[in-house]
């Protein structure tokens, strides 16, 4: 990653003028949830695609900030201060943020229909069983963002969803697994400002996400709800349940550093369902331990690996073991 301190920062003002261009019209057609932003009691203000929402809110340069947020009338808004009720949340980006490296003519060379996208709203599931594991899914290498990737389940929200509601959905339509919204106790675990390509060096940045990192509690054991998975093979290649011994190692790998990762008290490889192209049965087969502790490359294609994101929210969930304690 290039040394930010060489490069002068973009402050997310875009000058635009003309007429609307195709990718508008096309935007317009399709109602998307949209992230607004506001502080000191203002009004909210849609995010837009070359501001990191992260920034918005740090006074230093902070990677990491508590917020409140809010869905009003099909926006999540995101805001500091008195606003609303309830306490806050934390948001948080890697280091390395494409957004927030973002220099001028990089910011300009933007497509104009990329850069009037705004900030798209994604939800995604820490499904915890009754015996405290956590579900993982690796995302088809067909699809076009984070290929081979293991996250949780999630996705995009609807119109008129809560966040719950999204979040169920996705659920179900990733992994098969249909749950009620009076089983499974949700709590937000914290937000996430992803960007894809993840690093500027692997190209400009193309989609800009908050992830509302929802936990979820089963009564069930993570065997019980294995009999009930029954993945899309389109969104999905393999999928793990993952303990609080191996997401402790996950974590270590911290995305941007150097470090050993201490495998010690773990086997070399893991069992995982593989999704098969017909979706017709679940077979076992093994993983490296290796690929779960992988950190994002610097630089060249990406690699399977757990994404930094996820890394974020599965740290948080440990803590949340501690905190129910």
């Amino acid at each position: 990653m290039r040394n930010a301190a060489h490069v002068k920062k973009f402050d997310g003002k875009l000058r635009r003028g003309g007429q609307a261009t195709t990718g508008e019209v096309k935007m317009d057609t399709v109602r998307r949830i949209l992230v607004y932003v506001c502080k000191d009691r203002a009004s909210p203000q849609r995010a837009q695609f070359v501001q990191s929402v992260t920034g918005y809110f740090s006074d230093d340069g902070e990677d990491q900030v508590e917020v409140k947020c809010s869905l009003d009338k099909n926006r999540l808004v995101l805001f500091r201060g008195d606003r609303g009720q309830g306490g806050g949340v934390t948001l948080k980006r890697p280091a390395f943020c494409p957004i927030k490296h973002l220099s001028v003519t990089e910011a300009a060379a933007i497509p104009l229909d990329v850069q009037q996208r705004g900030v798209d709203v994604g939800v995604a599931i820490l499904l915890q069983t009754a015996n405290q594991r956590v579900l993982l899914t690796r995302r088809a290498k067909e699809l076009r963002v984070f290929p081979n990737v293991w996250v949780p389940p999630g996705g995009h929200m609807e119109p008129d969803e809560t966040l719950l509601a999204a979040g169920l959905r996705e659920l179900q339509e990733e992994t098969g697994l249909s749950l009620e919204p009076e089983e499974v106790c949700p709590k937000i675990l914290g937000l996430w400002e992803s960007v894809y390509p993840p690093m500027l060096s692997s190209g400009r940045p193309q989609r800009h996400h908050i992830v509302v990192y929802m936990l979820l509690h089963s009564s069930l054991s993570h065997l019980q709800l294995q009999a009930s998975l029954r993945p899309s093979p389109a969104e999905v290649s393999a999928c793990l349940w993952v303990d609080n011994r191996l997401v402790r190692a996950i974590v270590s790998a911290v995305d941007g550093e150097d470090g050993d990762v201490d495998l010690n008290d773990l086997p070399s490889n893991i069992s995982v369902s593989q999704v098969s192209a017909d979706a017709a049965a679940l077979t076992i087969s093994s993983l490296p331990i290796e690929a779960l502790v992988r950190r994002a490359p610097a630089s060249g294609p990406d690699v399977e690996r757990v994404s930094t994101g996820t890394k974020f929210a599965l740290e948080l969930w440990l803590r949340s073991l501690t905190s129910d304690l």
